[in-house]
Order: C-alpha cells, then structure tokens, then sequence
C-alpha cells in the first residue's frame, strides 16, 4: 500500500493575464480589500496593514512583488495565509476556481522560465486544460526578492501577529 499525499487541492487565482495557484491548506480565509492603515517600514510590495477582528495582518501586493503595474481599482480580493506561523493578506485580483491535482501531475517550472512571479513558481500544472503556475508562498517573504524579511520580521513584531 501506497502513503503519502496522492492529491492536492490548489486555490487558483489571477494577476493580470496569469493564473497561479497555491496549497489550499495555506489559505486562512478569503476577505474583500478594506481600509489600510500605512505601514511605518515603507516598501514597494506592502499596502499597509488591515486590522481583521482585532489582529493587525500586514498586506503584501503581489502585482508589486511581481513587477506589475498598479490594476485599476486596487486588489480584487485578500487572501489571508499563513507564513512562518505568521498571517499575512496577499492582494490578488481576482479568485479562481480550487482544483484538486493528483501529486504526479504538478512538475517542475522549466528551467528558462522568466517573467511575472517565476522566482516563486514551485511547480506547474495543467488541469481542466488550464495552466496552473503554483507559487511556494515562503520564497515571497526571502531576501532574493525585492522584499527584504528582516523587514518583514520587524513590521510583524510591531503587530505582534
């Protein structure tokens, strides 16, 4: 008999004309942008903070973080995920649909792969003959990117999220 995980459920969601997705599992809950209060470490991939039922939740743009240009309207939704034990709200356009992927059909991105958020990509995969590019959401939060984590540890701790 066989162990380990056979399947897994993916969130898909937009940014501009790509469709990435991540672990399900990593998704706290899904909530309509609100009002940010500014964020004191000013950095080009944070919106700000949003208080969610008393708990202050940096929000991490990832048009920002990926190089895109601002969308018309602001974030279409937040996704509310935990990083290093830690909650963050990663602002997307807009959300897909959850697919479930059998483990054998997530492959490695390839490795000429460039543009909007491939540091990031984990794997990809085609499901309901959509490509799906699936983000390892820590590798957001490394130094290798524009986003530097001792501010993002700083800023956390000043919420004490």
């Amino acid at each position: 008999m066989e162990t380990g995980i056979q399947e897994l459920q993916l969130a898909g969601f937009l940014m501009g004309d790509n469709l990435f997705a991540i672990d399900i599992m990593r998704i706290k809950e899904i909530v309509i942008p609100q009002k940010l209060a500014g964020f004191p470490l000013q950095n080009s991939t944070l919106d700000g903070m949003i208080n969610l039922r008393g708990q202050v939740i940096p929000v991490m743009n990832l048009r920002a973080r990926f190089g895109l240009p601002p969308r018309a309207g602001g974030p279409g939704k937040l996704m509310i995920v935990s990083v290093a034990g830690r909650q963050v709200a990663l602002a997307v356009d807009d959300l897909d649909e959850v697919v479930t992927v059998p483990v054998r059909d997530l492959t490695p991105p390839p490795d000429m792969v460039e543009g909007v958020g491939a540091e990031f990509l984990i794997a990809v995969c085609l499901c309901n003959e959509r490509l799906y590019l699936v983000l390892d959401i820590d590798t957001l939060f490394t130094p290798s990117g524009r986003y530097r984590q001792g501010l993002m540890q700083e800023g956390l701790q000043h919420g004490d999220i």
